[in-house]
């Protein structure tokens, strides 16, 4: 069985970060492999992973509808087809696959740029199942998904078991993933728990924001505090898996995964 976390929070609180402590963690502590998807379309979770990243799946889906087009302009028996006969869905399962950027405990996926203009339903549906196909033979999927919440029915079909809200201890912040949690519940994707992370903070948490936590309807997870060795690692563009086990950030996430795995 696939045990499926998906990350989500307003830019800039933290959230790819968060999600490569927690792959950190099931690396060190937990059996099976793991699939990192990063669905933000800024593609920067291969950096806090340390892996390179040759090409994006929305690359790939525009590079496959650009050979569709072409096909349509030249006419011909195989119009609005891709070269050699190949289908679609076969184009997107092999170029898909190739764009995996393989670990040594952990694998990551891209998925890039949003859509373009035009239809892109029944090209999303076959990445779906691709993604979902290739998902299914990892014990962990860790999904980091850009500030809205409304695309994660796009990229996937499976039960999200563990839905992890990331902020910083702004009113802003808060707001933002107030908005995320009352958001989940109308996706086309079943979320089984729901938590909230606070994340940067400085000293304890203050008294207005404890009280807009207390109104959220989610359990408060855990918090973060605010990190040197983190920023110095930022600066440097260490990959953040590299971050040692005493770091606070880490030891924070860490016990985050204990409560609920």
């Amino acid at each position: 069985m696939t045990t499926t976390i998906a990350l989500a929070g307003k830019g800039g609180v933290g959230k790819t970060t968060v999600s490569g402590m927690l792959i950190k963690y099931l690396a060190q502590n937990q059996t099976g492999s793991i699939l990192a998807i990063d669905a933000d379309p800024s593609s920067n979770l291969n950096m806090v992973l340390g892996l390179d990243l040759d090409f994006t799946v929305g690359e790939i889906r525009e590079d496959m509808l650009h050979q569709v087009k072409e096909s349509l302009v030249q006419g011909g028996a195989a119009m609005g087809g891709l070269p050699g006969g190949i289908s679609k869905r076969e184009y997107l399962d092999y170029h898909v696959r190739s764009s995996l950027s393989e670990g040594s405990r952990f694998d990551l996926i891209a998925m890039g740029r949003g859509e373009g203009q035009g239809c892109y339903c029944a090209v999303n549906h076959t990445l779906r199942e691709v993604i979902d196909g290739m998902s299914r033979h990892y014990a962990y999927v860790v999904i980091d998904n850009e500030a809205g919440m409304e695309h994660l029915s796009r990229r996937t079909t499976r039960d999200v078991q563990h839905l992890l809200i990331v902020s910083d201890p702004s009113q802003r912040g808060l707001v933002a993933a107030q908005r995320i949690a009352d958001m989940s519940t109308e996706l086309d994707v079943r979320i089984e728990n729901s938590y909230l992370i606070i994340n940067r903070l400085q000293g304890n948490l203050p008294d207005a924001a404890l009280k807009a936590v207390e109104k959220m309807g989610i359990p408060l997870l855990g918090t973060i505090a605010a990190d040197d060795e983190l920023a110095a690692f930022d600066y440097s563009g260490r990959p953040l898996v590299e971050l040692s086990d005493e770091s606070v950030v880490y030891q924070s996430v860490a016990q985050m995964l204990k409560t609920i795995l």
